[in-house]
């Protein structure tokens, strides 16, 4: 018969996660020790391994939950009956947010899947995919020019997430930007610089 599932299985899932990838951020892939994971997720070590069975199953669960809670983000987002101009606004806006207290996860993503078997590399890209590709539809529309005669969509849409992708890095709440205000300053500036491309 079937092992059923702790009423609180996602909840201890979760924590695990978030204690887990506030490890490996800390002390890098390579130091991080299931033991010291279970300690800092306060579960035991036979526990930890219920639920996940190495560290490299751990590392794409991190990285797999945080792209699909960014791109569930970017979709709930994203209003198709507004201006591109504004979309792409609500796009950014909703990145940022979801990069909020996420510092750890998104260190694991940047940092942790080099261990990873080609079939979870694959699965996480398939997802990255998707969220390049609706902001990348959308800055076409802005500038249908980036697609003419010269391919300058994909540079022009890895750049934004190039400014995106590393504002964990100096970013800090209490700064002269609140995050919202942080984001439309971005997407000012990208809408200036993508409307200028020739």
């Amino acid at each position: 018969m079937a092992r059923t599932r702790a009423a609180d299985f996602a909840e201890k899932q979760r924590c695990i996660l978030a204690n887990a990838a506030a490890v490996f951020a800390q002390i890098g892939m390579e130091k991080a020790s299931m033991s010291r994971i279970a300690l800092r997720s306060n579960v035991s070590k036979a526990l930890l391994y219920h639920y996940y069975p190495s560290k490299d199953a751990l590392i794409f669960d991190i990285v797999r939950t945080h792209l699909t809670e960014l791109e569930s983000a970017i979709e709930a987002a994203d209003v198709s009956s507004a201006p591109p101009q504004k979309r792409l606004r609500l796009l950014v806006r909703a990145v940022l947010e979801n990069y909020r207290d996420a510092d750890n996860e998104h260190k694991v993503q940047l940092n942790g899947t080099s261990a990873l078997s080609k079939e979870q590399l694959s699965e996480l890209q398939a997802i990255e995919r998707r969220i390049v590709k609706r902001f990348s539809r959308l800055i076409v529309e802005i500038n249908p020019n980036l697609n003419k005669e010269r391919p300058l969509l994909m540079p022009a849409t890895m750049s934004l997430f190039g400014i995106l992708n590393w504002v964990y890095l100096w970013f800090r709440p209490g700064g002269p930007l609140t995050r919202e205000e942080y984001a439309d300053f971005v997407t000012t500036l990208v809408l200036k610089g993508i409307k200028a491309i020739r």
